[in-house]
């Protein structure tokens, strides 16, 4: 089933599989995307979905050093540059539109301010990308250092950041993306309003869960006014405490977001699992769960292979599936799967950061059986 085409609302896919968003810290001064990152992603075009790295909707929304936003008219021209590469090469992309909260250190916040969050709670241990030396990409060297504490967002101060994120959307349009996604998972801004850890909140935007669920749903209808339900996907991390996030009835609270996505009828939710050594397995029946109650598209990402990503097509509670790392090493990974030849290994220390070295330079399939002959 994975390398069946599949129909997503307008577009229609060429297989089932997915490249996640991936940070890898390329953009050029200004935060714009460069000629460079044009050719990593029209490279891996043969996915049936690319999704951008998350994309800052804001200087705000900024949480570490050298990625790209689209809140600019040259972020959106470095953009447009990227989406016509790729849909030369016959892919369809959607943008992420990130918005990181607290998650951000004031060195990258505009004027040296706080960052902003549901609540002023600092993540301990949790640690953003620098560059206290301005050395820019290409030198790949900068600092993690521990995340600023931020501030709580006033409540008439979340219609401007909702207004951020609806601007952004159109802004991905007129760069030419597909659609776009938006990022609730992983510890930042949307997903530090739903989860009961990281939201102290007693006002509209707190305490219930459907007040936790608010600024999600505020974002998601917004963003759908401006670009329509079938251009917008949202990705969760529904059991996971990345970067702080925690809630105290996960199962509960992310069935209750899924039921709310169902009613404003976005294109697709993109689950995030746990993807290190050793963590959890989510559980099939939260899965299935979800199935029961979300009825659009179902993307799963988080250590798939060729056959765990078949086991959950054929299950019916995924319809789609993200490979994430493997893409890197691997610009033509769903023929290198159909095929059954070997996947590259990445270069870890070129993940973040650098030139072309260990972004453009992977082997394509061919290059790499021409060399074991």
């Amino acid at each position: 089933m994975l390398f069946t085409p599949y129909r997503m609302g307008a577009l229609e896919l060429p297989n089932r599989i997915v490249m996640p968003p991936m940070t890898r810290s390329r953009a050029a001064a200004g935060n714009v995307a460069t000629p460079l990152m044009a050719r990593y992603y029209a490279q891996r075009a043969s996915a049936g979905l690319i999704v951008s790295e998350g994309t800052q909707i804001s200087p705000q929304g900024q949480g570490y050093a050298w990625t790209p936003g689209i809140h600019s008219q040259a972020q959106i021209a470095g953009w447009r540059g990227v989406t016509d590469a790729v849909h030369a090469a016959g892919g369809r992309m959607f943008a992420q539109l990130w918005h990181v909260g607290r998650i951000s250190h004031v060195a990258l916040q505009p004027g040296g301010a706080a960052p902003v969050s549901s609540s002023a709670l600092l993540a301990e241990g949790v640690k953003v990308f620098v560059d206290p030396l301005g050395a820019g990409p290409e030198q790949g060297v900068g600092e993690m250092v521990q995340h600023s504490l931020p501030r709580a967002l006033d409540v008439d101060e979340i219609p401007a950041v909702v207004a951020d994120y609806a601007q952004a959307s159109r802004n991905a349009m007129d760069a030419g993306f597909d659609g776009v996604e938006l990022h609730g998972a992983n510890g930042y801004l949307i997903n530090q309003f739903i989860d009961s850890r990281a939201n102290l909140r007693t006002d509209a935007y707190g305490g219930s869960l459907q007040n936790r669920l608010r600024f999600l749903r505020e974002v998601v209808e917004a963003v759908v006014a401006e670009v329509g339900a079938g251009r917008v996907g949202v990705r969760l991390a529904p059991l996971t405490t990345l970067q702080g996030a925690v809630d105290d009835t996960p199962q509960a609270t992310y069935l209750a977001a899924a039921q709310v996505l169902e009613r404003l009828g976005v294109a697709y939710l993109h689950i995030a699992e746990a993807d290190w050594e050793d963590a959890p397995e989510m559980p099939v029946a939260f899965k299935q769960a979800l199935r029961m109650i979300y009825s659009g598209t179902l993307i799963y990402a988080g250590k798939y292979d060729l056959a765990r990503a078949e086991q959950a097509l054929g299950s019916g509670w995924a319809d789609l599936i993200g490979f994430g790392r493997p893409f890197i090493a691997n610009p033509d990974l769903p023929a290198r799967l159909q095929h059954g030849v070997a996947l590259s290994a990445a270069d870890v220390s070129t993940f973040f950061g650098g030139g072309a070295k260990g972004l453009v330079d992977y082997p394509r399939m061919g290059e790499v059986l021409s060399a074991v002959v």
